[in-house]
Order: structure tokens, then C-alpha cells, then sequence
């Protein structure tokens, strides 16, 4: 890449931030809009909680009150067993990071594979139709037999359930090459290397970043999932424990810190594909 076709891609990416900044202010309805939402159903659940009872759905007011100390101390440690929420979500974002990755490079790997081979494809796509279907926590038991401890049994757990939309969507990516780009290569009788990074992976990129997208989302709902069966570290233990010591504060707290870390992981994976795509374009 010359320099100035990197200046270029620089500028154009400043001119689009710019345009939505400008485009934010211009219109404060994309930041008022939101926050008149969060109210209405703020005080929706409230309304719903004074009709509750003493014992039923905690208001607003009183899940700050009661988690206040979680909130503001998120990194303490008291036991092994007994830490702040932070060490909690960091564990479940560990365990995420590591089947993720596997998942990411083996599935993209062998969607590649499937997508460029016909009877290849035709042989593992009816395999990998029906274990897709199969609910993720069904894996738990296999895994924890063939694994015996819990920490690889969840990690599988995430691993076996983000690889599907990878794989499948890498293939189909790949089969979406248009036929025009497939004659380019054959006429400038490009290598299989050169093929690969200039024609099929840039066609096959937001194919791609889509099945990634849609895997890091179904990652951390597995994981929540598997560490509620699995126990020790991890924010779905912690929900668990709590629910079970009918502290269902910290249960609504645990929910909205798994909302929004849910959000930022499928931002983040959406903004690296996004500038990936532009980069190879």
C-alpha cells in the first residue's frame, strides 16, 4: 500500500467520524432519544416493583442501594471464593477470550476449506447443520467428562458454541465470490496465495466479521450459562450464588453488567471488521 492511498484511507475515515459527530450534534435526538427511553423503562420497572411486595422485584432505588457496595468496589478481594464483581467479569471475559479465539481461527479456517471445495462441502455441511442446533449447555456433560475440570469443560463450551456461524458464514463468503473476480485471477493467472489475499479474502471479509459478530454474542451467553452448572469465578457463578442467597439486587446488577460488556464486545468486533473491510477494499 503506497503512502498516499494510506493517507487517503486515513482522511476518508477522519471525514466519516467527523460527518457523525457532525451529524450528532446536528440532531440531538440520537443522544436524547436514548436517555428518554432508559427513563421510560426505568420508571416502568419501578411502577412494576411497587406492585410487588415487599419480597418480589426490587425498584430501581433499592438495586443501587443494596449493590452500592459492588458498584463502587468492583476489584476487592476477600477469599478465593469472595472477590468483587470485576475479578468476576474478568475470569468470564478470559475464558470468552480464549474459545473465542480458537473458535475464530479454526472455524474461519475451515469455512475457507468448505467454501472452496465442492465435495468437501457437501460432505460436512448436513454434519455441521444438525450440531449447530444442538443447545449449547448439551455440551456441558461430554465436555466435562472428556475434560474432567471445569475451566476446559467451559472454554469448550464457548468454543463448540461460536465456531458454527463462523464456519458457516466463512463459507458462504467464500461461494459468494463474484464469478468476474474468479475470471481477473484466472487471466492474470494469478498464484493461489495471491488469489487468496487479493481476490477471495477481501470478497469474503464482511462474510466473515458477520459470523464473528454473531459469535462473540453467543460466546458470552454461553459462558454466563456454563459457569452457573460449572461454579467457582465468573459472573454466571456469582449470579447463581446470589439468587440462591436471595439477593436478587445483585442478580438485576449482574444483568446489566453482562448487558453492557455484551455491547461492547459486539461493538468492538463490529468496528475492527468494519475497518478491516475498508482497509482491504
Amino acid at each position: 500500500m503506497t503512502a498516499q492511498s494510506s493517507s487517503a484511507k486515513s482522511a476518508s475515515s477522519e471525514s466519516a467520524f467527523s460527518k457523525w459527530m457532525g451529524q450528532l450534534f446536528k440532531d440531538p435526538s440520537y443522544i436524547v432519544l436514548p436517555i428518554i427511553g432508559l427513563v421510560a423503562c426505568l420508571m416502568i420497572w419501578h411502577i412494576f416493583s411497587l406492585t410487588q411486595g415487599k419480597n418480589g422485584l426490587p425498584s430501581p432505588f433499592k438495586v443501587i442501594t443494596d449493590t452500592k457496595h459492588l458498584i463502587f468496589n468492583p476489584w476487592y478481594i476477600k477469599s478465593a471464593n469472595d472477590q468483587g464483581l470485576g475479578w468476576h467479569i474478568f475470569t468470564s471475559l478470559k475464558r470468552v477470550g480464549i474459545g473465542y479465539s480458537l473458535a475464530a481461527s479454526i472455524g474461519t479456517a475451515i469455512g475457507i476449506l468448505i467454501g472452496t471445495n465442492v465435495l468437501i462441502f457437501r460432505m460436512l455441511d448436513p454434519i455441521f447443520q444438525v450440531l449447530r442446533t444442538v443447545a449449547p449447555l448439551a455440551w456441558l456433560p461430554i465436555s466435562q467428562l472428556v475434560f474432567g475440570k471445569a475451566e476446559p469443560s467451559a472454554i469448550f463450551l464457548i468454543f463448540i458454541t461460536a465456531i458454527w456461524p463462523i464456519i458457516i458464514n466463512t463459507a458462504v463468503g467464500v461461494q459468494q465470490v463474484p464469478q468476474d473476480y474468479r475470471n481477473v485471477a484466472r487471466v492474470l493467472q494469478l498464484g493461489k496465495a495471491e488469489y487468496f489475499f487479493t481476490i477471495l479474502l477481501p470478497s469474503a471479509a464482511p462474510y466473515i466479521f458477520t459470523g464473528l459478530r454473531i459469535a462473540v454474542g453467543l460466546s458470552w451467553l454461553a459462558i454466563v450459562a456454563a459457569e452457573m452448572i460449572t461454579g467457582g469465578i465468573g459472573i454466571g457463578s456469582f449470579i447463581w450464588d446470589s439468587y440462591n442467597a436471595g439477593n436478587i439486587s445483585e442478580v438485576i446488577l449482574c444483568m446489566v453488567y453482562i448487558g453492557i460488556v455484551g455491547l461492547l464486545l459486539d461493538k468492538i468486533i463490529f468496528y475492527i471488521g468494519k475497518f478491516a473491510v475498508q482497509s482491504e477494499s
